[in-house]
């Protein structure tokens, strides 16, 4: 099953839902962050305990905005017992995510494959 959106692809992988973000998600506004939310965080409503892997793959760089999309994806799967992982960041974005420390909050994975392989032990 898959949806898509302007900015996002959700794909199910047997229980686990693979986010992956348009490149225009580099330049995603604070006033569609809530749309953007309700996007993601619906498929995640259905599982018992999501387990979610955001593929970065097609992103170079993002800005707080998206950080803000994947804390708030972050809490809501870890509050219900599930695992959110990164995939595929570019070297902007990894060290993005080491400047901000988000890296020891989220495995990072350099593919996908190894990401689904990770959350599927």
């Amino acid at each position: 099953m898959e949806k898509s959106g302007e900015d996002f692809q959700i794909e199910r992988h047997g229980n686990c839902l693979v986010i992956l973000p348009a490149e225009t998600i580099e330049h995603l506004r604070w006033d569609l962050i809530e749309s953007a939310a309700q996007l993601v965080l619906e498929p995640m409503k259905g599982m018992d305990t999501p387990i979610v892997v955001f593929d970065l793959g097609s992103v170079r760089y993002f800005g707080s905005v998206f950080l803000s999309l994947l804390l708030r994806c972050h809490k809501y799967v870890r509050e219900r017992g599930g695992d959110l992982v990164l995939c595929a960041p570019s070297a902007m974005a990894r060290e993005l995510l080491s400047v901000t420390a988000l890296d020891t909050l989220w495995a990072i994975y350099d593919t996908r494959a190894e990401a689904l392989a990770a959350v599927s032990a």
